[in-house]
């Protein structure tokens, strides 16, 4: 049986470092609601989002108990801080600071994880640099040369994990007496319940966000009936996504988590909380920028942006969730996919009627779903069953 490994304040404030980016994701994206300006969050977030994944796994099997490791986790977050300043000019005048900053995330985790695990980490460590000096090399050039460099070191995150899983087959298969830790071996040996914990805090802090954003919206307007209604409607929007993860989604996804072998938990996590993940936390970004665009003209007829990325948004999550459920085999899935098709369907409610329209569409259409698969917990829902074999009933 795992011993308890809980998430510690420190990792907690890491995570609330991390998700500035975010936040700034959200102001570049409201601020250039077009396809170029979506183009480079989806860049921009994805690297990132690379390397939370990979402190989040460090985390896990290096926890932040002794000195050395606490200040080099803060000198990390403080790194990132600098990436999540330049994010709004990461296609321009900050892309070099960006990539240092980004470069310096990348070798306070390699010297973390040698620390514990050794050489063994290098073939990583090494690829996460070269991705690094791409997204600094970006920094000097504008247009295509950028946008390529960039696409590299996105390829470079997407290939990293094939090689180090083909490394440790072919390692384990000629160096069977080693006495060090294969790479997989490492990696593996996450425990369910921390990675769990910590990636729905992480989710949590994004959710938050969001609300930041309605308030952001309103700004100095003045607090009328329609205003109010409007911010009420934009967090049911959010209450309903929390909802599907939180009471439906976090509880079976650790259970599934602690009955996966070790050795299977690294690839498991990769395709459930970095792939599947990224339109999550994506969607709620996209829809509080459409929030932040909307909240000030309900009334009006929207623009095609602020429409799209309200609608666009949801149906992130929405996908991004269904392939998070898929993965770890929890369902069902009609209710979510349905909701997802009605959810696009939104977009003529928002530009060719109101703002507030699309908002109430969107709500009726999220809490429809969370109805439809019941409003109860499944652990509230065995308790129950369990209760009424007991007595009986």
């Amino acid at each position: 049986m795992e011993s308890e490994h809980r998430v510690s304040t420190l990792e907690l404030f890491f995570d609330l470092v991390f998700v500035f980016t975010i936040t700034q994701l959200t102001v570049l994206l409201a601020d250039d609601l077009s396809l170029r300006g979506a183009g480079q969050v989806v860049l921009i977030f994805t690297v990132l989002f690379w390397m939370y994944g990979g402190y989040a796994h460090l985390t896990n099997q290096v926890p932040p108990d002794r000195t050395v490791r606490r200040v080099l986790l803060m000198l990390a977050m403080g790194a990132f801080m600098v990436c999540a300043l330049a994010v709004p000019t990461a296609f321009g005048a900050g892309g070099v600071a960006f990539g240092l900053g980004y470069l310096l995330v990348v070798l306070v985790h390699g010297a973390l994880f040698t620390q514990a695990h050794g050489r063994g980490v290098l073939w990583f460590a090494l690829p996460n640099v070269l991705c690094a000096l791409a997204v600094t090399a970006a920094g000097f050039f504008d247009g295509l040369p950028a946008w390529g460099l960039w696409m590299l070191a996105l390829l470079l995150q997407f290939v990293t994990p094939m090689v180090v899983q083909r490394v440790t087959a072919s390692g384990t298969a000629t160096e069977p007496e080693v006495p060090e830790q294969t790479v997989g071996d490492q990696l593996g040996g996450m425990n369910a319940a921390h990675l769990v914990e910590r990636h729905g805090l992480l989710l949590i802090i994004v959710f938050g966000e969001s609300v930041i954003a309605i308030g952001i919206g309103v700004g100095s307007l003045p607090l009328s009936p329609g205003i109010a209604g409007g911010a009420f409607l934009a967090l049911t929007v959010a209450s309903a996504m929390w909802w599907m993860y939180f009471v439906r989604d976090e509880g079976r996804a650790e259970e599934v988590f602690a009955q996966t072998p070790p050795a299977r938990r690294f690839k498991l996590a990769m395709v459930a909380y970095y792939y599947a993940f990224l339109p999550v936390l994506l969607g709620i970004a996209v829809f509080a920028a459409g929030v932040k665009k909307t909240i000030g003209h309900l009334g009006e007829h929207l623009h095609t942006g602020p429409a799209v990325a309200l609608a666009g948004g949801v149906a992130l999550y929405l996908a991004g969730n269904l392939v998070f459920r898929a993965v770890l085999g929890i369902g069902p899935a009609r209710y979510r996919a349905t909701a997802l098709v009605l959810a696009l369907a939104t977009v003529p409610v928002g530009t060719s009627w109101t703002g507030a329209g699309q908002l109430v569409a969107l709500s009726v259409v999220l809490v429809g779903a969370v109805v439809a698969e019941g409003g109860r917990s499944p652990a509230a829902q065995a308790r129950g069953t369990d209760a009424g074999a007991v007595t009986g009933s």
